[in-house]
């Protein structure tokens, strides 16, 4: 899904994530409070995503947002992305 950061930028974002995980609450909460538009996977529901994650990510450690199809892993650098890009100044 694209996503138009703060400064006018279009980017694709996709999350692959699983519910249960805190670290993935973590970044979901951040993605509510921005109303960042962003896909969500699933890798306890789609093995297609899980399958995808670990092809293109090298790891299939979540929360996990590819950025315009580039991963970034650790939901303390996901947040400050997300803060760096979408929230208001």
């Amino acid at each position: 899904m694209k996503a138009k950061t703060r400064g006018g930028e279009e980017i694709e974002l996709e999350l692959f994530k699983f519910d249960s995980c805190p670290y993935c609450q973590k970044v979901l909460r951040a993605i509510d409070r921005l109303r960042v538009p962003v896909t969500m996977r699933d890798v306890m529901e789609d093995a297609g995503a899980a399958r995808r994650l670990l092809q293109v990510g090298g790891d299939d450690q979540v929360p996990c947002l590819f950025v315009d199809g580039k991963p970034l892993y650790e939901s303390d650098d996901i947040v400050a992305f997300l803060e760096e890009r979408f929230a208001a100044r």
